[in-house]
């Protein structure tokens, strides 16, 4: 079961996605079958700037909650974005991108969780 940490970690990232218009965010507690992360949480952008946006969106907001991203892969190109905060894993995508690899399949022993299940 994830921690209070992730917890939090998750609920100021869906905020910041939010915040840039994401699509179809998705929360998944993995922290019961994987030991690479508590929770990913996948989203899609329309366009490589959008994606770009929420990318930094997320980062400046938990940067600013005191959690600094461990390490960011993709965001050159910006048609997937991975951002590791260790108990977190955020994936950016673009809409095409994300229909290939669909990550809710593979992942889909995780737990999904509602946005609202990250404020209890």
């Amino acid at each position: 079961m994830a921690d209070k940490r992730s917890k939090e970690m998750a609920k100021i990232a869906v905020a910041a996605l939010e915040e840039k218009k994401a699509k179809d965010v998705k929360i998944l507690d993995i922290s019961d079958i994987s030991v690479l992360a508590d929770y990913f949480i996948i989203a899609s952008g329309t366009n490589q700037n959008q994606v770009h946006s929420m990318a930094d969106e997320v980062a400046e907001r938990l940067g600013r909650a005191g959690y600094p991203s461990g390490h960011v892969e993709g965001y050159r190109t910006a048609n997937w974005i991975l951002m590791d905060y260790h108990e977190l894993i955020i994936h950016i995508f673009d809409e095409e991108n994300r229909l290939f690899y669909d990550l809710e399949r593979i992942w889909r022993d995780g737990t999904l969780v509602e946005k609202a299940d990250l404020e209890a």
